[in-house]
């Protein structure tokens, strides 16, 4: 169960990670990658409506992500 010290351990970390995924992508909007702008990434229009679903740019950040991860826990089991 989680005391109000755990919890609020618990919330200081989520808003640390939080502010560093915005830093994260603060900093690659400033670059000229087309991120959001691949060629598997589809834009629908219609009168009054827009959606955009960017598929190719989420598979190209889950594999960065899982690639990443992996080498960090490797890391840390040795």
């Amino acid at each position: 169960m989680l005391d109000i010290a755990n919890l609020g351990r618990l919330l200081v970390f989520l808003g640390l990670g939080l502010a560093a995924i915005g830093a994260l992508l603060w900093g690659l909007s400033r670059t000229k990658l087309p991120i959001g702008q691949l060629p598997g990434d589809l834009s629908f229009e219609f009168s009054n409506v827009s959606c955009f679903i960017p598929l190719a740019t989420m598979v190209v950040v889950s594999l960065l992500l899982t690639l990443v991860l992996n080498v960090i826990l490797r890391i840390l089991n040795k």
